[in-house]
């Protein structure tokens, strides 16, 4: 009986020095999940703007239900035609439309925030890019566009004193080269962000 307490106190005492590093693991598995996600609506924007010869747009949203607004903080995204006709070019109302080529305005794929990255803050350049039939983001930017992905609570992230979570960037170049990058690691490395 005395055995089986002490490995109970011994595995007690394991499992509380593992669980920070265990919760680590788990906010930055949501944090990459969300940049991995992110970063595949704009890659296919891209590829579907160069594939139509026209605009395609890719936008961060509140949400997917019919009350989604444009937003830099959002972490559901929607990524649609732009429409000829700017009266009816608006994604906010229809981000829970079905995927459609023919009903303005086109959207063509959509996803929510929570399916990759709950827990996960969002913080952009701005709420919309466009990228043209050559690929390249219209009109063409001062910069680098910048989504910074971090935990709900940013002061986690590695890049600051004392955060253990790798918190991601995507960083969509002017002509239109979109990466995901680390800003923790220095110039130089392959996944740094400079």
């Amino acid at each position: 009986m005395i055995e089986a307490l002490v490995a109970m106190v011994i595995m007690a005492g394991l499992l509380a020095m593992a669980m920070p590093s265990f919760t680590a693991w788990n906010q930055g598995a949501r944090v990459r999940a969300q940049a991995e996600s992110m970063l595949a609506g704009l890659q296919y924007a891209k590829s579907e703007a160069a594939a139509r010869n026209g605009q395609v747009r890719f936008q961060l949203t509140t949400s997917i239900d019919a009350t989604c607004a444009l937003s830099v903080t959002g972490t559901a995204w929607v990524v649609d035609a732009v429409d000829a006709d700017p009266a009816t070019d608006s994604v906010e109302g229809r981000c829970n439309a079905t995927p459609s080529d023919t009903i303005a305005p086109s959207i063509l794929q959509v996803r929510s925030g929570t399916e990759t990255g709950a827990g996960t803050a969002v913080s952009a350049d701005q709420p919309s890019i466009v990228f043209s039939g050559l690929g390249r983001v219209v009109p063409m930017p001062a910069g680098t566009i910048n989504i910074e992905i971090t935990t709900a609570d940013p002061s986690q992230c590695a890049i600051n004193a004392g955060g253990r979570v790798t918190c991601l960037r995507l960083a969509i170049s002017p002509g239109g080269q979109v990466r995901m990058c680390n800003p923790t690691l220095a110039s130089g490395e392959p996944a740094a962000c400079e």
